[in-house]
């Protein structure tokens, strides 16, 4: 699913716009972006926890040469960390199918 169907489904679902539902879905990915840019984590609770780690710089193998070590530059990339209530709703939808699949 992409943003444009996401406004789409939030529209259906609150009665507002696609229009609005779209400002809403950038509004919220900007202020998510510009937490983690700040250093913050953000948490949506039961759903889960966005945040940037750092990731030191270190030595590593050229994959195409494996007997050159490359220099890996440091770097900050984001995260998600999933929640207990997603966590659980994913869980109970992997026994259902797997389930379903074994009945056949």
């Amino acid at each position: 699913m992409n943003k444009a169907k996401l406004a789409e489904v939030l529209a259906e679902r609150t009665g507002f716009t696609k229009k609005q539902m779209e400002v809403a879905v950038d509004t919220l990915v900007d202020i998510i972006e510009e937490r983690l840019a700040a250093g913050e984590e953000v948490t949506l609770a039961g759903f889960g926890t966005f945040l940037a780690k750092f990731r030191s710089a270190r030595m590593g193998v050229n994959p195409q040469k494996p007997e050159e070590r490359i220099s890996i530059h440091s770097v900050t990339i984001p995260k998600f960390k999933a929640g207990k209530r997603l966590k659980d709703r994913l869980k109970a939808q992997a026994s259902k199918t797997q389930h379903e699949n074994t009945a056949l």
